[in-house]
């Protein structure tokens, strides 16, 4: 074997020695680890906020990753004065990055300017991190000169392990235990010390006195605003999260789900209303939920109502309507997020309008994700109730899909009705009748109903069964299962004679149970008037179904959703 070439002399006064060649690849290390931790944060920020996962990381990896090459190209002038100009770098992104969060959720809050500010924050941040590789591999060539090959292979390997840490780091270490906005100022501290620290130890001969005055300046300011800003984010959280809400907030927290807040006022009359948030979107008003939660269920419990099961519906109050029924024997809850049970059982606000549903021996509430848990769920029950937020993120649209209700039509037994809250006829009108195709697709029978929540406005349900519909058509004996299209036209239209042209096929009648209780919005004559749409709100034709591979529902959810 021939000898390897012997590696070229470094220049004098140079850092030499295998010390000094690994501070570089552990600044390499945390540098990736901060930078990726920038991008999921901004991410994250969006996902909360704005509600659409998929179009934020898009938005912010491709300009990140844009920015990244244009950085690399700007930090070529910057190669003669690598050391300083790799510090000035690092303590300028780390005091971006670290208030990125805070400056995002303020434009946010205030401004009504968060994509802009977005899309100006992934640049500048890009520009900033795709400029430290360049300089990097300059400092570690003057420690010890070697073919390129081997110096790209010892970044990238620090970087890439960097990057895994940093993207570990951020959902279980970061944000359970300080959360976003403090998360990220701490990791702007890290990218600081990391990078000044390289500078002022391994590089310092490179820097002038002048320089190095410069340098520690600016490190004390960085340092100071982003330990200033982490001792007040608590309270700019507070007072931030107060600016998005019309009422007092009384609780808030930031779940590895969602933002939970709940807020109180109070009128000149002493009424109190007391409401709900989820990522900013209204689950309930108590001065109206009433009317939502007893049209959703009290349809659904005419028929065999002894097993329950409800997906969603983590606040009870639609629990605290099925449990008026005395011949109800079980009801099954199934939540996502465990902090939404916990305010439902704990808070005085919230359990006594739920009038302490959870306490109640029928019921058995399960922390878990409705899709996953229909797939292992071997039971079947006669109502299944599914009060889901709207489908207005990605997180949300498979609750809305093929998929889905055929998982939840598995569930149901011979006789079951099934219900879906369905967003607003009125404000979302595709979205609306892409639930009742998407419910047909997976084999139901439909009948849409809408009522009037005044918080929500026009708001609807689709009732559902999993039968079809027995009456036979005059040319034979088939149902509606074991015939065409045309035959199938024909059992419609005998259903439409039937006074409810909405109704699909074998869709379950739409009345109240003869045990009702008492009840404060609706009564039959009611509950009939609900099924009549207005022309400017019928069925909309050739409305496709939504599946996971191509959740249709959300993209009508996003645009209708927009100009309210």
């Amino acid at each position: 074997m021939s000898a390897e070439p012997a590696a070229e002399p470094a220049e004098t006064g140079k850092p030499r020695g295998r010390i000094a060649r690994t501070a570089v690849l552990v600044a390499v290390f945390i540098c990736a680890a901060c930078g990726l931790v920038y991008e999921l944060a901004l991410v994250a920020l969006g996902s909360y906020l704005i509600g659409d996962t998929v179009g934020q990381a898009s938005i912010v990896l491709s300009l990140m990753v844009f920015a990244m090459g244009v950085g690399a190209l700007a930090a070529k002038p910057l190669q003669r004065w690598a050391a300083p100009a790799f510090a000035g770098i690092e303590l300028l992104l780390a005091l971006l990055g670290g208030l990125s969060v805070l400056g995002l959720y303020a434009a946010f809050a205030w401004l009504s300017l968060y994509t802009p500010a977005l899309i100006a924050m992934a640049l500048v941040l890009g520009v900033l991190i795709g400029a430290e590789i360049p300089l990097l591999m300059v400092l570690l060539q003057r420690i010890r000169r070697q073919d390129a090959g081997s110096a790209v292979a010892d970044l990238f390997a620090a970087d890439y392990v960097g990057g895994l840490v940093g993207g570990l780091a951020f959902p279980f270490l970061l944000l359970p235990l300080f959360g976003q906005v403090q998360g990220a100022l701490l990791v702007g501290m890290v990218n600081a010390a990391a990078g000044l620290g390289l500078v002022l130890t391994v590089f310092r001969r490179e820097l002038s006195k002048r320089a190095t005055l410069l340098l520690t300046g600016a490190s004390a300011l960085v340092g100071g605003l982003l330990l200033g800003a982490y001792a007040f984010a608590d309270d700019f959280e507070v007072t931030a999260r107060q600016a998005l809400f019309a009422d007092p907030v009384l609780h808030s927290e930031r779940t590895q789900y969602q933002d939970i807040v709940l807020t109180e006022s109070v009128s000149l009359g002493g009424n109190r209303d007391t409401r709900l948030y989820l990522n900013g979107d209204l689950q309930f008003s108590s001065m109206d939920e009433y009317r939502y939660h007893e049209a959703m269920v009290h349809p659904a419990m005419a028929g065999p109502h002894e097993r329950v099961l409800v997906l969603g519906g983590g606040d009870g109050l639609a629990l605290r309507e099925l449990l008026r029924y005395p011949d109800v024997r079980e009801v099954t809850l199934v939540e996502l997020d465990p902090a939404v049970l916990e305010l439902a059982r704990t808070d005085p606000r919230v359990s006594t309008l739920n009038k302490d549903a959870f306490a109640d021996p029928r019921v058995r509430a399960v922390a878990a994700d409705a899709f996953s848990w229909l797939r292992d769920n071997r039971d079947r029950y006669d109502v299944v109730l599914v009060d889901m937020p709207d489908a207005d993120s990605t997180a949300t649209a498979k609750l809305y899909s093929t998929e889905f209700y055929g998982l939840a039509r598995q569930a149901m037994s011979d006789d079951a009705r099934m219900v879906v809250q369905s967003g607003s006829p009125f404000f979302a009108p595709k979205a609306f009748w892409c639930i009742e195709s998407t419910m047909r697709a997976a084999g139901l029978s439909t009948v849409p109903y809408e009522i009037t929540v005044p918080s929500f406005g026009e708001w609807g349900f689709h009732l559902a069964s999993a039968k079809p519909d027995p009456t036979p058509v005059a040319t034979g004996t088939a149902t509606s299962m074991e015939i065409g299209p045309s035959i199938s036209m024909e059992i419609a239209e005998t259903h439409q004679a039937d006074g409810n042209p909405l109704a699909s096929p074998g869709a379950p009648p739409l009345r109240l149970p003869a045990d009702v209780p008492p009840l404060r919005s609706l009564d039959e004559a009611t509950l009939q008037a609900s099924a009549t749409f207005p022309p400017d709100r019928t069925r909309i034709p050739g409305m496709e179904s939504s599946t996971l591979m191509h959740p249709t529902i959300l993209q009508y959810a996003q645009d209708e959703w927009v100009n309210y």
